[in-house]
C-alpha cells in the first residue's frame, strides 16, 4: 500500500494540472472572443466611414460643436465663480 500513495499524488497532480490548464484556456478563449468582437466593430466602423464620407464630415462638425460648447461652458463657469467670489467679498466687507 505504501507504493500506491505516490501514484495517488501523481494522479492528483495531473488532475490539478489539467484543471488549471483548462481554466487558463477558457480565459484565453474569452479574451480572444472579446478581441474579435472589438476588431469586428472597428472594421465595421471603418467600412461605414469609408463608404459614407458625409458621416465623417458630420462627426467632425459634431466634435467641433461639442468643443466650442465645452469652451463656452468653461468660460461661463469661470464668470459665475468670479461673481460668487465678488458677492462673498462684498458680504464680508459689510
Amino acid at each position: 500500500m505504501a507504493r500506491s500513495e505516490p501514484q495517488d499524488r501523481n494522479y492528483d497532480n495531473v488532475v490539478k494540472m489539467v484543471e488549471d490548464l483548462n481554466r487558463d484556456l477558457e480565459k484565453l478563449v474569452e479574451e480572444m472572443e472579446k478581441m474579435t468582437v472589438q476588431a469586428t466593430w472597428m472594421a465595421y466602423d471603418m467600412v461605414v466611414m469609408r463608404t459614407n464620407p458625409d458621416l465623417t464630415n458630420s462627426m467632425r462638425r459634431l466634435e467641433d460643436a461639442f468643443l466650442n460648447c465645452k469652451k463656452e461652458m468653461e468660460k461661463k463657469w469661470q464668470e459665475v465663480l468670479m461673481e460668487s467670489k465678488g458677492e462673498e467679498q462684498k458680504k464680508g466687507i459689510n
